[in-house]
């Protein structure tokens, strides 16, 4: 499920979504849309979720949430035990969250990203391998159960 992605966003993301689908694509990866599917206002969670579940019970699988603030919906999926999901406005803190983070879900705030922001911060989140050593002694001190 290497080419997999699995994506959700709410209303406030609906519009980014697309472009990341149309980019991830081209890219080579086969995508998942859990919706939403308009800009008709709906709740973040109902979509979070999905796309949590999935890359929860797919180890080597990485997604992506959109919404307004990113805040939500990023709160949305790390819920999850298996998720480490984080919320990225700049390409460095994407590629920091893979290396030291080994984050495995990327939450962007759509009211505060370019179309190319956004797109260069996808790029270098499916980019960056996650460093291990040191860090994953930190990474695995995370979960609480």
């Amino acid at each position: 499920m290497k080419n997999y992605l699995p994506i959700g966003s709410d209303h406030a993301g609906f519009e980014l979504k697309k472009a990341i689908i149309e980019f991830m694509t081209k890219k080579g990866y086969e995508l998942e849309d859990f919706g939403c599917y308009s800009e008709e206002s709906i709740d973040y969670p109902d979509f979070g979720h999905p796309v949590a579940e999935k890359v929860e019970s797919n180890k080597d699988v990485l997604g992506i949430v959109i919404c307004g603030s990113g805040n939500g919906i990023n709160m949305t999926a790390n819920k999850h035990q298996g998720v480490r999901s984080a919320l990225c406005w700049k390409a460095e803190i994407a590629q920091l969250a893979r290396e030291h983070n080994d984050a495995n879900i990327l939450a962007l705030p759509a009211r505060y990203l370019t179309t190319e922001e956004a797109l260069t911060i996808v790029d270098v989140f499916f980019s960056t391998e996650f460093e291990g050593g040191r860090h994953a002694r930190r990474v695995d001190k995370i979960a609480c159960c």
